[in-house]
Parts: C-alpha cells; sequence; structure tokens
C-alpha cells in the first residue's frame, strides 16, 4: 500500500489531533476504582486528611500524604492518570497511627483523591486538586 506525502501527512495529523481529545474514559476508570474498593457505598467526607500540593513544578515526584484515625484502609488515586489507583494502604491492629505518605507521579493537572475504610465499615473521601507544570508519565 502506499500514501502520497498528503495522505501520509493526513494520517499523522489525525493520530496527533485524537490523541489530544480529552479522555472521559479516565474520570470513569477513578470511579470504577473507588466502587470497587467501596463496594458501591456512598463515602462521606471528613475525618480523613489529604496533603498534597497545589502547584507541582514536576509531575514526576509529587508528595503526598493521608491521615485516617481509626481507618483500616486507604485507597489513594489519581484521577487524570492512565492508571488512577496509585496506592491502597492497610492497616492491622497494632498500627500506632493510620497515616502513610508516599510521592506519586501526576501526567497533568488534576484531582488526587484519597479514600478511607473507617473501623465500622463506613467510607470517608478527601481530595485535592493538583497543578502540574512538566507531566511525569510522558508528558
Amino acid at each position: 500500500m502506499k500514501f502520497s506525502r498528503r495522505e501520509a501527512l493526513g494520517l499523522a495529523l489525525g493520530g496527533v489531533a485524537v490523541t489530544m481529545l480529552p479522555v472521559p474514559a479516565l474520570a470513569a476508570a477513578a470511579e470504577d476504582a473507588i466502587a470497587a474498593f467501596t463496594g458501591g457505598a456512598a463515602a462521606g467526607t471528613g475525618g480523613i486528611t489529604l496533603t498534597a500540593p497545589e502547584i507541582a513544578e514536576n509531575g514526576n515526584t509529587v508528595p503526598v500524604s493521608v491521615d485516617a484515625p481509626g481507618a483500616v484502609a486507604i485507597m489513594l488515586l489519581a484521577a487524570g492518570n492512565p492508571t488512577p489507583a496509585v496506592c491502597t494502604f492497610n492497616f492491622g491492629p497494632a498500627a500506632g497511627s493510620q497515616m502513610a505518605s508516599t510521592r506519586i507521579r501526576l501526567s497533568k493537572t488534576q484531582d488526587v483523591i484519597a479514600v478511607a475504610k473507617m473501623a465500622d465499615g463506613s467510607f470517608v473521601q478527601a481530595s485535592s486538586t493538583v497543578k502540574v507544570t512538566i507531566g511525569g508519565c510522558g508528558g
């Protein structure tokens, strides 16, 4: 199969245009991950503290910490990443505190979400928007 220069250029520009379109599937993937973690239960607010920078100059290493006294598990998500589920921290009865901190990679400006499963079986959620100036996932 042979392409003329115009056809090849048209295909290339079409491919670039498709990659620039917003992907609503990423938001749906984060919602699906939250639903799987909570078992479909609604998550309330309060009882969880998510600390993330407002502006991250480099998306490769964004420091994030989460604190949820009384939690048995905390799930951390980056809603705009190709794979939104970042990690899940599980706390046993011998845990001194229910807090964790890590560095995550963010591809672009997006919401970082933390969902905690409390000891009584309820769920609480907190989110923070992080503005990324240089993307960490190839962007």
